[in-house]
């Protein structure tokens, strides 16, 4: 059963202009990844790898061409017959400096197995009986857009939201989150908000006091990674409970793993797995997270529906309480259509017939 495997760029277009720390978005390029049995073509898996520009370890010139010569030293193996196989295989094939490729490959190989139905995992979600609770995600903008989409989600079934900070005046931000718990009272709205690593060493404390006005359910990322001592402090001093992200972004193995999270004792861990190199580095960031007794939620990265798909069955492998950052499919003007629906702020996995790999193949 020797495997074959090819690729394909697509560019994904945005609906709105996307604001974020590190500019406006109006198009991101993925690459889709099909791999099969050289003796069963019609059977075939697909994967999605899209690393995040200024972002991901593998936003560089030559992705495209690392991505191709994978592509050849994949041809011919045998194609793998259990998850172990899966994750040795990518282990020795794809280096640990393409985490996005290593997702894509992963989930390609993992839908192969499965029959080629865009089935990653079989459980309560792929089978359409179950959904995930989702946060509504406000992106960056003037105060007035803002304060437009926060109504929006709500009136979406939205439960929890998660706003962008660190763009605007910080007591404009501020203004932001009073006009959620006045006017939102009833709904006992959760609120995330995610700074992106935006606030400075010297003014961290005072803000995360301020915010902690607010009932915050959390932060992500108030400052820069790799300070650990600091973002130590503040997980044990913050008012408000912190939560990683950027952090874990090239932290590579079990032991380093268990390190950071020993060093720096969160509340809450992020995990995307375009950016930490696939869902088997999930398994065991949350292995890890459990044993400490931190929590942790799971985030898509502006993946088209091919990788939103994958993140969501594996998602919901776990029992979790948590809402999940599951709601980026409905980005772009041109996603692949899929049987990804999002409703009462929940994502469900309806009608399997919808799936159009038009774009992909």
């Amino acid at each position: 059963m020797a495997l074959e495997a090819s690729y394909k760029k697509h560019i994904l277009k945005f609906k709105f202009d996307a604001g974020t720390s590190r500019g406006i978005l109006r198009e991101k390029n993925t690459w889709y990844i099909r791999v099969w049995d050289h003796s069963n073509p019609g059977v075939f898996g697909i994967g999605e790898a899209g690393p995040l520009v200024k972002l991901s370890l593998d936003d560089v010139p030559e992705f495209e061409h690392e991505l191709g010569q994978i592509i050849q030293k994949m041809k011919d193996r045998d194609l793998p017959k259990n998850e172990e196989e899966i994750n040795q295989l990518i282990q020795e094939v794809v280096p640990v400096e393409y985490p996005s490729i290593r997702f894509g490959f992963e989930t390609a190989l993992f839908d192969v197995l499965n029959g080629g139905k865009r089935v990653i995992f079989s459980n309560a979600f792929s089978k359409e009986a179950q959904g995930i609770a989702i946060n509504g995600l406000v992106w960056m903008g003037d105060l007035e857009d803002m304060l437009i989409q926060i109504t929006d989600k709500v009136n979406q079934g939205y439960d929890c939201i998660k706003i962008k900070i660190g763009s605007l005046n910080f007591e404009r931000e501020c203004d932001i989150l009073q006009y959620i718990r006045n006017k939102y009272y009833k709904q006992n709205i959760i609120i995330r908000v995610d700074a992106n690593g935006a606030f400075l060493p010297g003014d961290v404390v005072d803000k995360l006091n301020v915010l902690a006005e607010f009932n915050i359910h959390s932060i992500e990322q108030p400052i820069q990674p790799k300070q650990i001592e600091l973002m130590n402090q503040l997980c044990q001093q913050s008012p408000v409970p912190i939560a990683l992200d950027e952090e874990l972004i090239g932290i590579e193995g079990v032991e380093n793993k268990r390190l950071l999270l020993e060093q720096i004792q969160p509340q809450y861990i992020i995990l995307k797995p375009t950016l930490v190199g696939g869902m088997h580095a999930c398994k065991e960031w949350i292995e890890i997270a459990e044993s400490l007794q931190i929590g942790w939620w799971i985030t898509s990265a502006l993946e088209s529906n091919i990788g939103l798909n994958a993140i969501c069955q594996f998602t919901a492998q776990y029992a979790t309480t948590l809402h999940q950052g599951l709601g980026t499919g409905q980005l772009y003007e041109n996603n692949i259509p899929s049987p990804l629906k999002i409703s009462e702020g929940h994502v469900f996995y309806r009608d399997t017939d919808l799936w159009d790999l038009n774009f992909t193949v």
